[in-house]
């Protein structure tokens, strides 16, 4: 099955993200079992309140962590959240839920302010990959 997510033009793609903010959170993955675990910790390029990249543009050059998603690389669609419109889409799954209500402001600190050693201190389970 190709995914719907390939007949979209660019400006169709870039209107399909809601803002949530969810993939610019620093995720953990447990070696063994290939699990992916979010974490309350963002991105520093985040503007908190808005729940918007501050460098959109250039983020993958200034984060080369960064989550970039492109129709090339659907694949790594298996660690964004359940929650997620592009995975829902590809998925056939409805995409009409509460943008507001997912959005990580109020709910995340700055990757800034969090050692690597304590992240997993900050796994949080609002955030589900599993469909």
């Amino acid at each position: 099955m190709e995914s719907p997510l390939l007949k979209l033009d660019q400006s169709e793609w870039e209107a399909l993200c809601d803002g949530c903010a969810r993939c610019c959170l620093v995720k953990l993955e447990d070696e063994d079992t290939g699990e992916v675990f979010y974490t309350d910790v963002a991105c520093r390029y985040l503007d908190q309140e808005t729940s918007r990249c501050t460098v959109y543009a250039n983020r993958s050059t200034m984060n080369p962590d960064c989550v970039t998603l492109t129709k090339s690389n659907l694949s790594i669609l298996n660690v964004m959240p359940s929650s997620c419109t592009y995975r829902r889409v590809h998925n056939g799954l409805s995409v009409a839920l509460d943008a507001t209500a997912l959005r990580v402001s109020g709910r995340v600190i700055s990757e800034e302010v969090v050692a690597d050693d304590e992240l997993e201190d900050h796994i949080v389970d609002w955030i589900s990959v599993d469909e």
